[in-house]
């Protein structure tokens, strides 16, 4: 009797430290407080920075944080962003790089503005003012699309000026040990708003505009800064 109830504990043990073991790893690359650890890409003005958010539909504003207060990533663009000769920001990047993984994030646009959410720094999910838009008219440039791969089934999009909320699964391309592609990175889940807008959608290369524009097996999240204002918060990177 004392040798199975010994047994029972150390397979106990065994089961208890493998759940451990494969509980996932939330990172969270941004603080609230500055932009360490994050890159920048490009060669135009850098508006990115930490602070508190002021925006409305139209307008977007970055008040300077106070010692010890918490805000988002925000990028201000001027008001002449959208002009026939806007001022251009970069875009933003982490220095730690991703495979397989779930992002999760909060983002505010003002209207017309646009944006993208780069898995690896090379494969787009797009930000866009889509509100209000007919499903019968999404495109695969609105809002949860995969940049010039696949639309959304539905539109998702809140007003601008206000908080949405994205969520994306994402599984990286594969490489034997020679360095040949043996399966393409596919976009398992986007969830908009709580609503699911697209799923298990392979995407066969880089959209264009990333970080090297080539595909590997791993790769930074990238933030596009260069099409207008937006602001980034809550962001957190599931690795399993």
């Amino acid at each position: 009797m004392k040798r199975i109830f010994l047994l029972s504990i150390v397979i106990l043990f065994v089961l208890v430290s493998s759940l451990s073991a494969a509980e996932p790893t939330v990172k969270k690359p941004f603080g609230g407080c500055c932009l360490n650890g994050w890159k920048f890409n490009g060669a135009a003005e850098n508006c990115w920075t930490a602070g508190k958010l002021k925006a409305d539909e139209t307008t977007m504003e970055a008040v300077p944080l106070k010692e010890g207060e918490k805000g988002c990533m925000i990028n201000p663009l001027p008001k002449d962003w959208h002009s026939a000769n806007p001022r251009k920001g970069v875009d933003i990047y982490t220095e730690e790089k991703y495979g397989d993984c779930t992002v999760k994030l909060e983002l505010l646009i003002t209207k017309g503005s646009n944006s993208g959410v780069y898995l690896m720094g090379e494969y787009e999910v797009q930000i866009a003012d889509s509100f209000g838009k007919p499903d019968d008219k999404l495109s695969d440039g609105d809002m949860g699309a995969i940049c010039w791969v696949a639309k959304p089934s539905t539109n998702a999009c809140a007003a601008p000026g206000t908080w949405q909320t994205l969520e994306v699964e994402f599984v990286a391309p594969k490489f034997d040990a020679d360095g040949n592609k043996t399966a393409n990175a596919l976009f398992k889940r986007i969830v908009l708003n709580g609503k699911l807008i697209i799923e298990n959608t392979e995407i066969a290369k880089p959209n264009g505009g990333g970080v090297t524009n080539k595909e590997a097996a791993t790769g930074p999240l990238m933030f596009q800064g260069n099409h207008g204002p937006v602001a980034y918060r809550n962001i957190e990177i599931i690795v399993p």
